[in-house]
């Protein structure tokens, strides 16, 4: 993972990281987001802080996260004995806790535009300061986004712990177990039988293994897809792998990429969320959410996600 951090944006404490956060974040309601289900196996969340151990090449360290309001700023914590002793990968935690909490996306604009909108008006006035919680690993989205296909959010977490209990990492840390995610090397070498314990279908567990093998062999990367040239064609790409729609393709874009302009349009909970502000009887159709995201342009990937937050 490359970091090209500005100086200014953190401090190098070596026990700790402090990120700078702009005047738009609010700590409360990302971390409202994130308590959004009790299943959730990467981290914990106590006492307004959150732990999660996050890998670095050849080293893993556990982190507490916290607000310190009075500093417009994160506090990132390192716990046991995980701080890591080369700067270069404090500087890779801090640049993973910035992606993560998309701190380097400057959203005046988006508010700007929102504020005049009909649909979005109420959204950013019910969760200002909320960012797109982001999955910085590609082969973490792509895993979550094939796991949730046409399934409900809990059932996706559920299948998601599974997942990671059977073939991810665990570590233990000051009296605490944390997981972490698999690896495409941990998965590409299994056979779909492997994947029987975790009751899914037969198809998304040939998705899993096959999306593994192709980030195995570097046939699919993070770096390919931003050097793509655009999200169309970025899109063409990952809906060219086997198990990815537009619906996956457009989650990860939004989620992984931070491609502003990613729309999951066929999204059910962006159509429940639309019906339930508006009032409509029925689900809109796609040329209706074309009509009134006309003026989201370049910002599909936020206006979904601050409607998302009105479900779940």
């Amino acid at each position: 993972m490359e970091n090209h951090l500005p100086q200014d944006s953190w401090e190098d404490h070596a026990e700790a990281i402090r990120l700078f956060v702009p005047k738009e974040f609010s700590f409360t309601e990302n971390l409202n987001y994130l308590q959004r289900s009790p299943n959730e196996c990467l981290f914990h969340i106590r006492n307004d802080s959150i732990y999660r151990a996050i890998p670095l090449d050849g080293d893993i360290a556990v982190i507490e996260v916290r607000a310190e309001p009075q500093e417009q700023a994160i506090l990132v914590r390192f716990l046991g004995n995980t701080a890591p002793s080369d700067p270069c990968k404090r500087a890779e935690v801090a640049g993973y806790v910035r992606d993560w909490f998309d701190l380097n996306t400057d959203l005046v604009p988006f508010y700007t535009m929102a504020e005049a909108d009909p649909l979005l008006s109420q959204a950013v006035q019910s969760f200002y300061g909320l960012r797109n919680m982001g999955i910085p690993d590609l082969f973490e989205a792509l895993c979550w986004g094939i796991l949730g296909q046409q399934i409900n959010l809990a059932y996706a977490y559920t299948l998601k712990r599974r997942f990671v209990e059977a073939f991810g990492r665990r570590v233990e840390c000051e009296g605490e177990v944390y997981w972490i995610f698999p690896r495409p090397e941990d998965i590409a070498p299994l056979r779909v039988e492997d994947l029987d314990g975790l009751r899914m279908t037969v198809k998304k567990g040939e998705y899993l293994i096959g999306v593994a093998q192709l980030m195995i062999g570097g046939k699919l990367t993070k770096e390919q897809l931003l050097e793509a040239g655009s999200l169309k064609q970025a899109e063409k790409q990952l809906v060219s792998i086997r198990g990815i729609g537009p619906w996956t393709a457009n989650y990860v874009l939004m989620r992984c990429l931070r491609m502003p302009a990613a729309f999951p349009i066929d999204d059910v909970g962006l159509h429940n969320a639309i019906k339930h502000l508006l009032g409509l009887e029925a689900k809109p159709t796609k040329k209706e959410i074309l009509e009134l995201s006309a003026a989201w342009a370049n910002w599909e990937s936020y206006a979904t996600f601050y409607l998302w937050r009105f479900l779940y």
